[in-house]
Order: C-alpha cells, then structure tokens, then sequence
C-alpha cells in the first residue's frame, strides 16, 4: 500500500488538459436523487433475467502489464480476475490491454472493440489520452487520483489526496490545534497538497503559520528545514542571553539573599535545556511520504520540538508503513483507508498466496462496479454515479460527475507499538456530506515563511523591576524567512527599543552533527 499511495499522492499531477469534445452530460442524472445506503459490492448477482441467451456484454481493461509498472498492474488484475471468477457470467467478455509499449495505440485497440465501459487506466497520462479520443457517452473507471486527468466520463476509484488532507486537518480542529505548519515536498504534487491543507485551515479554523517545502530524500535539506522550522537557532541565542543576564546579574550588582536565590533557581532551570521560548505553532502537518515524514519529525524533536507542545500529523501515506513502530512518531495521527475486508483477504491470499495491496482491493471494487453498470436496468451514468456510492474492500466511496471520487476514512494514531490505534472510525454511508474540498479547485501553495513574534529572553526570566532597562535583550528570530538551504548563518535581531536590525556574528549557531538514521527507501512505481 506504501508505493501505491506514495505514488498517488506525488506523481499524478499534471498541469492541464483539454476537455472531450463529445456532447454528453455526466451531470444530469445526479440530481435530485436520494443518498441512502451504499450498494454492496461483494454479494449478489449481476445476471441480468432481462438479457436474452445471446446477448454479450464486453468489457475493456487497460493496465500497464509489462515494463516498469508491470507489477502494479498486476495486483489491479488479480483483484478484477477474482471478481470475475465470484460471478458465472457466460455472456460477459473481458479483454485486457497493455498499456506500458503504447498506451495510445491500446487505448486505440480498447475502443475499436466496442466496450459497454472501459476499467483503467492507472496512470493520469492514459486518462487524459482515453478522455480525449473515447465516445463522450462511454464510461471508464480509472485508477488516477488526477483531478485535472478525469472527467467527460472517466472516472476514478482511487483515493484523492484531497480527501485525507481535508479529513486530518479537521481532526486537527477537534483537537483543539489552533497553530500549525505544513512540510510539503518542493513538487507540484506537493504544492497543490500544501495549497489544500491551507484551503481546508479556511474552512475549520486553524492558522497556518508556515509552509515548508522539502526536496524529498535530501536529508540535509531537510535537516535545514527542521532547523528552520524549529527556531533551533534563535532559541538557543535566547537561551544563550538568558543565561548571560542571570550570571551577569549575580556577579555584578547588589542582590538581597532571596533575589539570589531566584538567580541560581533560574539558572539551574536553564542548564537543564538548550533553548528558550515556545513555537508559534501547536502542531505540524507533514504531507510527504513515510520516509521523509520520519526523517523531518526526527530532526524536529532533535531541534527541541518536544512531544508535548508539538503535536504531529500526517495523511494517508503513512497508511501500512513502519510509521507505526517509530517512537519517534508517537502521538502522531493520521487518516488511512478503512482495514480490508477480511474475507476478501482470506480469498485473494487462499486464490494468490500473498497478501492483497491497496491496489487489488481497488481493482477488485472496480470489477464490481463496471459489472453491475452493464448489467444494471439504469443508464451507465445514474448507475455509476448514484450518490449513495459503494461499499467495497477499502470502505465507501462514491464517484462524482466530475470524475473524482469521494472515500470513507479513519484516523489512526500511532502509539509505537506497531499497530496504530484507531482514534475515529471511518462512515458507513454518505447521507452526511464528508468533504467540502474538490482537488481541481485547488490552488498551489508556495512557501510562507513563519509567522512569529520572536523570542525575547527577558519574557522568560525574572529579574529584579531596578535592572531592567539596564539588561534589555534583543528579541531573536522575529522574521523567520529563511526555508531550506540558510542563506545566512548568523541571526538578525531586532532590538528591542526599535533600533536598526543587526547582524551579530557572535551569534552564529554551532555545527551539530547529523543525525544518522536508517530508513527503508519508499517504492514508487514510474511508467
């Protein structure tokens, strides 16, 4: 599930593409039609008594089953062959086509056979290319989680980036999270999920007080970018003056026994941490895969945001990765997929000897569904797009005339214990609405550098009312705008009776050590 969805979420944004030019409203049969209960994809026959003996009904699959991605579209065509193989349809006819040589000429190939409805393809590309040459009135379910790539008919059952973000960013709200930051990775996919992390802030309440964009698998970048997001430097300047006003205090002015006592109470507090002040934020949003999520979170608490104030949060990518058993990650919660039916597990691995990814559980759903379009009394679009959706092996999810997809999910927490804890279960049907964000109406996010007051030492020491004006400190990182690779290694300060800003050499951070840490690198699957 890991390479699938680490390949969902950072490899099927495209930039555009040109609508069909077939006239056929995908819109009008999803109106005014009552949500109830989810068709139950597992169970039931779709011989139709209607269909006389030599009635046929044809079914095109388009899948990448050589090359690269051949293993991908494998795990889809074991999940649609085991669909088939429930069902004794003698009048349906299934042909597969590789899309990995050429997709162009298989999709070409696909439609000259006539299908009643099209299943694939997986990648944004191919949908683009099936949504500009098919008949505008021909149905396909596809496998992308593109916005811009569906549509005209061309549907997906793949779980859409937006769904997760907006659902984790809301669990955020209802734990009270009023400050956050987001980390992205520095790509287009990366920046659209930044963009909807911030549409879906509007919408449930919390700030957004920095957005961080990371080049994915760099580790000293984002060893930077934890550094940066962290304060690490102007807190440790802080804490560093901090201590200087205490120690200069007691060795150089006039101090009653109590005020003495304080001192050295303050400064044995002090010698205790490394930095001083709070971040500006409750709680990060990390929005990268499972890798660079725990790199990022490592660093994080290395550079002093503890556990305690910061909280973390992630999306479904972290869904089936070793996330679950890193204690570094503890607490962190994060929306995945419902678990599996188990008796579609039991059958794929009995039918396979493996277990079943997220790709075979799709594929298996989508088998389901093109049956029961061709076989159902209903026109292809009021089937496919009733609004009470499905339930499959992965959950809920429903199709919109748009082409998106819409699925149930859960949160779960990780509690380092290797099997995340389920903190909110995930809806059973659609009669609420679940989402207020579409992808396609996202806009990119580019990076925002943190919003924050600065951290002035003498906020967090007491000295006595008599020594104040005399032990005045500058306030340390008041403009944080800095992200990535540090352009400048020493801190500007701004003092604090409004003078010029500064350049203080002597403030230049030490060089810390990196931090080494194994991680498993993530599959993606690339054309």
């Amino acid at each position: 599930m890991n390479r699938f969805l680490t390949y969902i979420f950072t490899a099927l944004f495209l930039a555009g593409c040109a609508g069909s030019s077939k006239n056929y409203d995908w819109n009008s049969e999803y109106t005014n039609v009552p949500t109830g209960t989810p068709i139950q994809m597992q169970y039931g026959s779709y011989y139709s008594a209607q269909d006389s003996a030599d009635t046929q009904h044809n079914i095109a699959v388009l899948l990448p089953l050589s090359g690269n991605a051949a293993s991908a579209g494998r795990e889809i065509r074991n999940g649609l062959e085991l669909a088939l193989l429930q069902h004794t349809l003698s009048n349906l006819h299934v042909n597969f086509y590789d899309t990995a040589a050429n997709s162009s000429s298989a999709i070409n190939t696909a439609l000259a056979g006539n299908p009643e409805i099209i299943v694939g393809p997986l990648f944004s590309a191919d949908a683009q290319i099936l949504r500009t040459t098919k008949p505008g009135e021909m149905p396909a379910i596809s496998f992308t989680s593109d916005a811009n790539a569906v549509g005209d008919g061309v549907m997906t059952v793949a779980l859409m980036p937006t769904n997760s973000i907006e659902l984790i960013v809301r669990e955020m709200f209802y734990d009270g999270v009023q400050d956050f930051i987001i980390m992205a990775p520095n790509t287009e996919s990366g920046k659209i999920m930044a963009g909807t992390a911030k549409r879906a802030a509007e919408i449930y309440g919390p700030n957004v007080q920095g957005i961080f964009l990371y080049n994915e698998r760099d580790n000293d970048n984002l060893k930077n970018i934890a550094l940066n997001a962290s304060m690490n430097t102007a807190r440790t300047a802080a804490h560093k003056r901090a201590r200087a006003v205490l120690s200069d205090i007691l060795t150089k002015e006039s101090l009653t026994g109590i005020e003495k006592s304080n001192m050295y109470y303050q400064l044995d507090k002090l010698s205790k941490s490394d930095t001083l002040g709070t971040l500006p934020y409750s709680a990060v949003l990390f929005l990268g895969s499972n890798d660079d999520t725990k790199t990022l979170g490592s660093f994080l608490r290395y550079y002093g945001a503890d556990s305690r104030s910061v909280h973390f949060y992630g999306t479904a990518m972290l869904d089936g990765t070793d996330i679950v058993s890193d204690y570094t990650m503890m607490g962190t919660k994060y929306a995945a997929l419902p678990e599996q039916n188990q008796t579609f597990v039991n059958l794929y691995q009995q039918t396979y000897d493996t277990q079943p990814s997220r790709l075979a559980t799709f594929g298996y759903d989508a088998a389901h569904i093109a049956m029961g379009t061709v076989y159902s009394n209903k026109n292809p679009a009021a089937y496919l797009l009733d609004p009470s959706g499905y339930a499959g092996m992965d959950g809920i999810v429903r199709l919109k005339p748009n082409g998106d997809s819409e699925r149930g999910l859960r949160i779960l927490q990780v509690n380092g214990s290797g099997t995340p804890v389920v903190v909110r279960n995930a809806p059973e049907n659609f009669i609420n609405p679940i989402y207020n964000i579409e992808q396609r109406q996202i806009s990119p996010a580019g990076e925002m550098s943190l919003q924050t007051r600065g951290i002035n030492p003498n906020d967090f020491i007491k000295i006595p009312e008599r020594y104040r004006s005399k032990y005045k400190s500058e306030t340390y990182g008041i403009n944080m705008t800095e992200v990535g690779q540090p352009k400048q290694q020493s801190i500007t300060v701004i003092t604090s009776d409004n003078e010029d800003a500064i350049v203080d050499e002597d403030y230049k951070p030490v060089k810390l050590e990196s931090i080494n840490k194994t991680l498993i690198d993530s599959v993606e699957i690339n054309e």
